[in-house]
C-alpha cells in the first residue's frame, strides 16, 4: 500500500520501492534525525519488518501510530494498528494482544468511508481468523467485505489479497472447486503483474499454497513454491520463504522424498526462530510428523513436548499414541482436537476422523465408529479430492477388519492400494498393503498374504519407514510360524532380473550416495529413486539397501 508522505521521506521512500531496505533503513534514519514524522516511523517500521529487526518494527510502528492519532489521522493509525496485530502474532506469539490491535483498528474506522485502510483490515482479520480459529466460514465472510471495501477504494493489491483468503476458506469449508477457481484467478493476476505489493503477491501465494497443501494437490503446490521461493530470495522475504519451505516438506513427505523434507524442515525452523519465532510451531509440527513416519518415536515426542498444547498438535500426539499401541490416550487427545475444530472446516476435521476411527475400532466402539465413519464419508463427497477418498476407504477397511469382517476389508484395502499409488504416495500404499495382508491372512490366504506383506516391507523399507517395517517384518514372522501356515507351501518370491535403470540405482547406492544425490546423479526425482529401491528390495526379497547391495553383488549384478 502507498501513502503521500512528505517530502524528506522521498529518497527513502525509493529505497523502499526498489526493496533496498538497509538503505531504506538508513534514509528513514536520517530523516527521523532531523524530525520524528509519523510517514518516516511507518516506512522504518516497513523496512525493519523485511529485516526482521522486531525490536525496531514495534518500536517505530507504536510511534507512528500515537503520532497519527495526535494528527487525527484515524486512517492511517488504523492501517498501522492492524500491521501491529500481525507483528504481534508472527514474532510473538502474542494472540490477544493481536486481536486487540484489530479491534482498535475497526473503532477508528467506524463511519469512515470505504478505504485501503478498512479492506487491509477486513483481510487480515480474515486470514487470522482461519490460521488461529480455524473458522472458514467467518474468514470468508470478512474476506467478502475486504474485497467489496477493496474495489471501491481501487486497490487491486486488496482485492486480490481478499480473494486469496476466500478461496483459502472456501477450500478449508470442502468447497474445493469453487475455492482453486478464485485462487486460479489470484495467481493470473500475479503473474500478469496486475499487483504491485510484495506482501500482497508473496501472501496470496502462500495461501494458494496452504489451500494445495489441505487437499493434497502436491502437482499445483510444487509449480507455485519455486515461484514462491524464487519471489522471496529476489526480495529477501526470509519468514515467507520460511513458511513456503514448510509448506513445500509436506508435500515431500506425501511423496515420500523424506530427506528433502527434513532439509527443508529444518531450514525453514532455523529461519522462523531467527525471524518470526512464534511462527516457528507449523515447521516443528511437520518436522514432528516426519520423525513418526521414520519410526523415531522418542524425537518425535520430544518435538511436540516442545510445542505444547498447539492445536495441531494435539492430531500428533493422537498419531503418536496409536504408534505406541495406547488407543485410549489417542481417543482423548483426538476427541479434544475435534472440539476445537468447527464443523465448517472440513479438511482439518478430516484429518483428525481418520484418527479416531481407527482409535474406536482398536477400543471396539463401533457405534463411535460408525458416527466417525459417516462424517468422514460426508465431507469426502463434499471435498472430492483422491487423496481423501483413498483415507475414506482405508478408514473403511480398518473398521471392518477390526470388527472381524476381513472379506470387507480386502475389498477396501485393494482399493485404498491402488488409490494411494496412483496418488504417489508410497508410505501409505505400504501401510495399506501391510493391512491388506493382514485381511488376507484372516481369509486363510497366506500366500497373497505373505506378497503383499512382501511388496509393503519393499515399499517401507526403500523410505526407511523403521517403526512400519519392523510390524511388516512380525506380521510375516507371525504368519509362517501361525498352525494354520505351512511354511513350506508358502511360494518364494521369485527373484525376477532387474531392469538397466534399476541395476544404475543399486550401483549408486552401492557407492554410498543418498536417494537425492541419486536422483541428481540420473536426473530423475526422488520420488522415482524410492520407486525403483522399492522395487529392487521386493525383487530381491530383501530388507533394507545393503542386503540389496550385497545380494546384487552376489548375483553379479554390480559388475561394470
Amino acid at each position: 500500500m502507498v501513502f503521500p508522505r512528505p517530502s524528506e521521506c522521498l529518497t527513502a521512500d525509493e529505497a523502499l520501492a526498489r526493496g533496498a531496505w538497509p538503505e531504506a533503513l538508513a534514509a528513514f534514519e536520517a530523516v527521523l534525525r532531523v524530525r520524528e514524522f509519523p510517514e518516516a516511523l511507518e516506512g522504518l517500521g516497513t523496512a525493519a519488518w523485511w529485516l526482521d529487526l522486531a525490536d525496531v518494527v514495534f518500536d517505530s510502528r507504536e510511534r507512528a501510530y500515537r503520532l497519527y492519532l495526535a494528527q487525527g489521522d484515524r486512517a492511517a493509525a488504523a492501517r498501522v494498528a492492524v500491521w501491529l496485530a500481525w507483528d504481534s502474532w508472527a514474532f510473538r506469539g502474542e494472540n490477544v494482544v493481536a486481536n486487540g490491535w484489530l479491534q482498535r483498528a475497526r473503532r477508528l474506522l467506524e463511519d469512515h468511508p470505504p478505504c485501503a485502510e478498512r479492506a487491509w483490515l477486513e483481510v487480515r482479520e480474515g486470514s487470522l481468523c482461519l490460521l488461529e480459529e480455524g473458522d472458514p466460514e467467518r474468514a470468508l465472510s470478512l474476506a467478502q467485505e475486504g474485497i467489496r471495501i477493496a474495489q471501491e477504494a481501487g486497490s487491486i493489491d486488496l482485492e486480490m489479497l481478499g480473494r486469496a483468503v476466500a478461496g483459502l476458506a472456501l477450500v478449508a469449508s470442502g468447497s474445493v472447486a469453487d475455492g482453486m477457481r478464485i485462487l486460479d484467478e489470484v495467481s493470473a493476476a500475479v503473474i500478469a503483474g496486475e499487483l504491485t505489493d510484495r506482501v500482497a503477491i508473496g501472501l496470496c501465494g502462500c495461501y494458494l499454497i496452504a489451500a494445495c497443501e489441505r487437499v493434497r494437490d502436491y502437482e499445483r503446490a510444487v509449480q507455485w513454491c519455486r515461484r514462491l521461493k524464487d519471489f522471496c530470495a529476489k526480495w529477501g522475504l526470509r519468514p515467507l520463504s520460511a513458511v513456503c519451505r514448510t509448506q513445500y516438506a509436506s508435500i515431500c513427505l506425501w511423496r515420500g522424498t523424506w530427506h528433502e523434507a527434513e532439509q527443508e524442515l529444518c531450514a525453514a525452523s532455523e529461519e522462523l526462530a531467527a525471524s518470526r519465532p512464534a511462527m516457528k510451531g507449523d515447521a516443528l509440527l511437520r518436522l514432528a510428523e516426519l520423525r513418526r513416519r521414520q519410526g523415531r518415536i522418542s524425537e518425535a515426542a520430544a518435538i511436540l513436548e516442545e510445542i505444547g498444547q498447539h492445536g495441531a498438535g494435539l492430531l500428533a500426539r493422537a498419531r503418536l499414541a496409536l504408534d505406541c499401541d495406547d488407543p485410549g490416550s489417542a481417543l482423548e487427545l483426538i476427541e479434544q482436537y475435534l472440539r476445537h475444530v468447527p464443523a465448517s472446516n472440513r479438511t482439518d476435521r478430516a484429518s483428525g476422523l481418520e484418527v479416531a476411527i481407527q482409535a474406536r475400532a482398536d477400543l471396539c466402539d463401533w457405534p463411535g465408529t460408525k458416527v466417525a465413519l459417516d462424517e468422514l464419508r460426508e465431507i469426502a463427497a463434499v471435498v472430492g479430492t483422491a487423496p481423501l477418498r483413498a483415507d475414506l476407504t482405508f478408514a473403511f477397511g480398518y473398521a471392518a477388519l477390526s470388527k472381524g469382517n476381513p472379506d470387507q476389508a480386502r475389498l477396501c484395502f485393494e482399493d485404498a492400494c491402488e488409490m494411494y499409488a496412483r496418488s504417489g504416495a508410497p508410505f501409505e500404499t505400504g501401510r495399506a498393503r501391510v493391512q491388506l495382508a493382514r485381511a488376507l491372512s484372516a481369509l486363510g490366504k497366506a500366500d497373497a498374504a505373505v506378497e503383499e506383506l512382501r511388496r509393503g516391507k519393499a515399499t517401507l523399507s526403500a523410505l526407511d519407514a523403521g517403526l512400519e517395517v519392523a510390524r511388516a517384518e512380525r506380521l510375516l514372522s507371525d504368519l509362517l510360524k501361525c498352525c494354520a501356515v505351512n511354511p513350506a507351501r508358502v511360494r518364494k518370491p521369485e527373484h525376477r532380473e532387474l531392469t538397466r535403470r534399476e541395476i544404475e540405482v543399486l550401483q549408486l547406492v552401492a557407492e554410498g550416495l543418498s536417494n537425492d544425490s541419486i536422483a541428481e546423479r540420473l536426473s530423475v526425482s526422488e520420488h522415482t529413486v524410492h520407486r525403483h529401491l522399492a522395487n529392487i528390495l521386493n525383487k530381491l526379497d530383501v530388507p533394507t539397501r545393503a542386503a540389496a547391495v550385497a545380494q546384487a553383488a552376489r548375483r553379479g549384478f554390480l559388475v561394470a
